[in-house]
């Protein structure tokens, strides 16, 4: 089943206008840049396990997009956190009135990536951290920068992590990402799962979407991982 989504057609408009603007006026995803690694890391476990992020950066097909090409990442799904689960649908959530941002979590194996290496992803070419309620084309609420700790480790590495970035003055505007604890996550609709990979040609995905893979490959060759076969992992 093929969405459009209202975000599409800003980003058809888009296409039209980019042919008389000049390089400085395309999507926010290629102006992507490797930022440091985090000082304060959990280290490589000695053994493999799964363990979960989730993270929000505007809209979820590219954030998803991205992850399901690192490295240690197992599986990734698209939806919602940050509501209740009776508004935790795309039709609602869409108002930007639930308190839901679109997010995504990231199953991994902390044996082959950390969860800064993760962040350092995040930040470097998933999602603007300097947006406020937004992200490219992208308006509203439920679109802002949040990273939604699951334990006191994440929250620590998170929270030194955006001082890190901010005393280097890695970004000339100051950092908007919220650090909160994760209540709840609520798994989208059937149709936002893999909508980047199952989608490629569709315009929104072509101008705000795959940047962002070529950047994390580019920028990232040590933990980019070519498309491969999608594994059925149970979400837990």
């Amino acid at each position: 089943m093929t969405v459009i989504r209202r975000r599409s057609i800003h980003a058809l408009a888009s296409l039209l206008i980019l042919a008389g603007t000049s390089a400085c006026s395309l999507p926010v995803a290629n102006a992507a840049s490797a930022l440091p690694s985090p000082k304060l890391d959990a280290p490589l476990a000695t053994t493999h396990s799964e363990q979960v992020a989730v993270l929000a950066g505007g809209c979820f097909w590219g954030v998803e997009s991205v992850f399901e090409h690192v490295k240690g990442v197992k599986k990734v799904w698209s939806g919602y956190a940050g509501g209740n689960a009776d508004t935790a649908h795309y039709d609602l959530v869409s108002d930007g009135n639930t308190g839901h941002a679109e997010s995504v979590k990231i199953l991994y194996d902390p044996a082959q990536v950390s969860y800064g290496q993760l962040l350092q992803v995040f930040f470097s070419v998933a999602a603007d951290p300097t947006e406020l309620n937004r992200q490219g084309p992208d308006v509203g609420t439920q679109y802002r920068s949040v990273v939604f700790y699951g334990n006191d480790e994440q929250k620590r590495i998170a929270t030194a992590y955006i001082d890190q970035l901010t005393q280097a003055k890695a970004f000339g505007d100051p950092i908007v990402t919220q650090v909160v604890p994760l209540k709840a996550f609520y798994v989208a609709e059937a149709y936002h799962q893999d909508y980047a990979r199952l989608h490629p040609n569709q315009p929104y995905i072509v101008f705000n979407d795959a940047p962002k893979v070529r950047n994390l490959k580019q920028l990232f060759p040590n933990v980019y991982k070519a498309e491969e076969t999608v594994v059925d992992v149970q979400l837990h």
